[in-house]
């Protein structure tokens, strides 16, 4: 009987362990179940042992992690903000929340992540107005490490901070150093789809010289700026953005698995990189494995443009056999909210890889028979 049961992109995986029940149970034992509680503070204390940052606040989201971020960094109305184009919008969208302005960067063809070369031309065209940026978001896109070294030298020369939006890379790591620890600030997600899950939330790390300072801030802001008293009294604006102690709690037993997961999933890349290796149409994403680690969170492919399969044609085609498969992230500067913003071109990579990517089942739960089952379908289209 031919196999038809449904092959994810990328779900939730709990341990086989039951890690994560264990932190449930002792939750609902101890009646913290929210707002805080004794796995929030642990699993902050966890993710800077796993990670290395000098500290961490845990919070709803990524996206509330990157809005505390820039609120840190006090980006204001106007205020300009460099970010990487090829991305998921909540990268961007915390620049908006501040009435402040992006200016999208084009990505490097054999990295995937914001070039250097035009990160350099945006400062140096930026300078020429007499405007210095407040802050660099770059992302390490699917997990694949960004040119981080270089990215570094050059917002050093310009005196910016860099925001490094890690949501798709835990576990991914730049010549011994775990991403998100780069930047002033590191942002990780915890989204269902994500390498380990809470069910959702995220985690800000704080790698900046006065960082217990700036995480105790954080976790301020994140709930409501109460100030220290009887009553409730409020000087600033805040937000409902502090992980609950039931979720920390379910993060807390998958970063116990972290290893397993980034396992697998580099396991799943390279079944696809031998499966279509004679493909010549087919080009994998660059995992540079000679400096870095990729988690892999998402193995990504390129169809050459000249092939006379199309991505669609993928997409359509595992769609018909009950397999999820995706397009690869349209570039912020060519969303209608965005496009009116400037644009820093580098050969218009990231629609390059927009218009020929496609995202494939990375899910960490497939067997070997599920992957045989996804490349056999897709080499059917060649032929």
């Amino acid at each position: 009987m031919e196999n038809n049961e449904r092959i994810f992109l990328a779900s939730p995986h709990m341990s086989d362990e039951g890690y994560e029940q264990e932190y449930i149970k002792e939750a609902f034992d101890t009646n913290w179940i929210a707002p805080l509680g004794a796995n929030v503070n642990n699993f902050e204390k966890e993710i800077c042992e796993v990670t290395g940052a000098k500290d961490a606040a845990a919070l709803v989201s990524g996206t509330s992690a990157i809005h505390l971020a820039l609120k840190l960094l006090n980006i204001k109305e106007n205020d300009i903000v460099f970010c990487q184009s090829l991305t998921f919008s909540a990268s961007a969208n915390p620049i908006i929340y501040e009435n402040a302005t992006p200016v999208f960067i084009d990505s490097d063809r054999d990295n995937w992540n914001m070039s250097p070369k035009a990160l350099e031309a945006a400062f140096e065209k930026y300078k020429e107005k007499g405007i210095k940026p407040k802050a660099v978001i770059v992302v390490h896109l699917y997990g694949i490490c960004a040119k981080i070294d270089e990215i570094i030298e050059i917002c050093n020369k310009y005196d910016t901070p860099i925001v490094e939006d890690a949501a798709e890379s835990l576990g991914s790591i730049y010549k011994g150093k775990m991403t998100g620890t780069f930047g002033d600030y590191g942002i990780l997600s915890f989204n269902g789809n994500k390498i380990i899950t809470s069910s959702g939330g995220g985690m800000l790390l704080v790698n900046a010289p006065d960082s217990s300072e700036k995480a105790e801030r954080a976790r301020f802001l994140s709930t409501q700026a109460r100030e220290n008293k009887r009553y409730y009294y409020h000087k600033e604006v805040g937000y409902n953005y502090r992980m609950s102690n039931i979720v920390a709690g379910i993060g807390r037993g998958q970063l116990k698995v972290l290893d397993k997961r980034v396992e697998k999933k580099r396991e799943i890349y390279f079944h696809y990189k031998e499966a279509f290796k004679n493909i010549s149409d087919i080009e994998m994403m660059p995992i540079n494995d000679e400096e870095t680690r990729c988690n892999c969170w998402l193995t990504t492919i390129l169809i050459d443009e000249k092939s006379k399969v199309k991505p669609l044609d993928v997409i359509l085609k595992l769609e018909e056999n009950n397999i999820e498969a995706r397009h690869v992230w349209n570039p912020m500067h060519k969303q209608p909210f965005f496009e009116k913003y400037d644009y820093i071109d580098n050969g218009g990579v990231g629609e390059y890889i927009f218009n020929n990517g496609v995202c494939l089942p990375s899910d960490t739960k497939m067997t070997k028979e599920d992957m045989e089952r996804v490349s056999n379908i897709i080499k059917t289209l060649w032929d």
